[in-house]
């Protein structure tokens, strides 16, 4: 992907003009008459960025009396983002939440994570889930797709219905124009096909690249400041984003072959370009984080690290061993220590030790490891 430098002038006039009308559709879809609350799906990226910044600016236009309807802006955090990626989001939610009062929007920011039990580290050091790869990528789901969509359900509980926003774009990639069709109706709203009460709206989906870069990079925030931090993130990594995921079927960009920004311990990828280049880019003392991801990404798959019963008690390459398991924790921590960075929580340290007590006293393999396990198979 190339960040354009320069911009064709009839071709800004044009994209001008394109952008007034999605501006227009997302005036008007919010002046309906019903109080169906926004959730708008932001992961950082160019393309949410894009969407969140048009719908703040169609808002500031329409007078006072009628901004009424509730918005959410919502961030999902695996607690194993790249620490640069999530530095970067964090930041960007603390002006919002400062800029949106000032603003008189009624927007709230709500950063979503997984539960204890789902995180990363709780299913790696605690139940011996090997490292995820493209035939065994059982994070996802854990860590990006429920705590999204829990949320999501809690406002269709609460309101009956509600309006996700996503930055889907057909010109994207072949991924995710292909989940793009799965919400062509015809109609501005479309149903989402595994949340009953969410309906889908997606303001950019006929834009290409080069319009988001051109106005993203042509115009404030009508948060404040620029958009030079995103734009530097972008040519620092040379890739894409990890976009907000709340749809089974919309996960390519995570451990596709292209180079892109997510979970720092993703081995998914057989090397994470993007944060290596990141890293060359004044984050040297990040480096032992990538190691540590190259170092896992052999270390669960040597045999010898691997129980020979799986967890549904048949034979079999099974989980991590418990010594394997207590090795890749130990190493974790002192790789927190060398780093200085909040790598683990204490809660999930609780959480694995209870798993290994349970595991070691009762030998009972919960039912939901054995469908990894039958995942695994596959």
């Amino acid at each position: 992907m190339t960040i354009p430098e320069t911009f064709d002038t009839n071709a800004e006039q044009d994209l001008e003009s394109r952008v007034a009308e999605i501006k227009r559709e997302i005036k008007a879809e919010y002046r309906q008459s019903h109080s169906k609350p926004w959730i708008i799906g932001f992961s950082g990226g160019k393309d949410s960025t894009l969407v969140l910044h048009l719908v703040i600016e169609s808002l500031l236009e329409i007078p006072w009396s009628e901004r009424k309807r509730a918005v959410y802006i919502v961030a999902n955090d695996t607690l194993v983002e790249s620490p640069i990626v999530q530095g970067f989001v964090d930041e960007t939610l603390e002006k919002l939440t400062t800029a949106l009062a000032d603003l008189q929007l009624p927007c709230a920011v709500k950063k979503t994570v997984p539960r204890v039990s789902h995180t990363y580290w709780v299913n790696v050091i605690g139940r011996g889930y090997p490292s995820p790869t493209r035939m065994f990528r059982w994070c996802t789901d854990r860590l990006k797709i429920r705590p999204t969509t829990d949320f999501i359900r809690q406002k269709v509980s609460e309101s009956g219905e509600v309006i996700l926003l996503l930055g889907v774009r057909r010109s994207e990639s072949a991924a995710r124009a292909a989940t793009a069709k799965r919400y062509d109706n015809g109609e501005r709203l479309n149903s989402h096909n595994d949340i009953p009460g969410c309906l889908v709206f997606r303001p950019i989906l006929e834009l290409a690249t080069e319009d988001v870069w051109e106005y993203l990079m042509t115009r404030q925030p009508p948060w404040a400041g620029t958009h030079n931090a995103l734009v530097k993130l972008y040519r620092d990594a040379m890739g894409g984003e990890c976009p907000i995921v709340i749809d089974p079927d919309a996960q390519p960009s995570c451990g596709s072959s292209s180079i892109r920004f997510g979970c720092w311990t993703c081995t998914v990828v057989d090397k994470d370009k993007s944060f290596r280049n990141q890293v060359d880019k004044g984050f040297e003392h990040l480096i032992p984080m990538a190691e540590f991801r190259d170092w896992m990404k052999s270390f669960c798959y040597i045999p010898e690290n691997r129980m020979q019963e799986r967890r549904n008690g048949q034979q079999g390459i099974g989980p991590l061993t418990f010594e394997s398991r207590k090795i890749v924790l130990d190493r974790l921590l002192e790789l927190q220590e060398a780093v200085g960075l909040p790598l683990i929580s204490d809660e999930e340290v609780r959480e694995i030790h209870k798993i290994w007590e349970d595991d070691k006293s009762t030998g009972v393999m919960r039912r939901a490891d054995r469908l990894i396990t039958m995942l695994e198979e596959r």
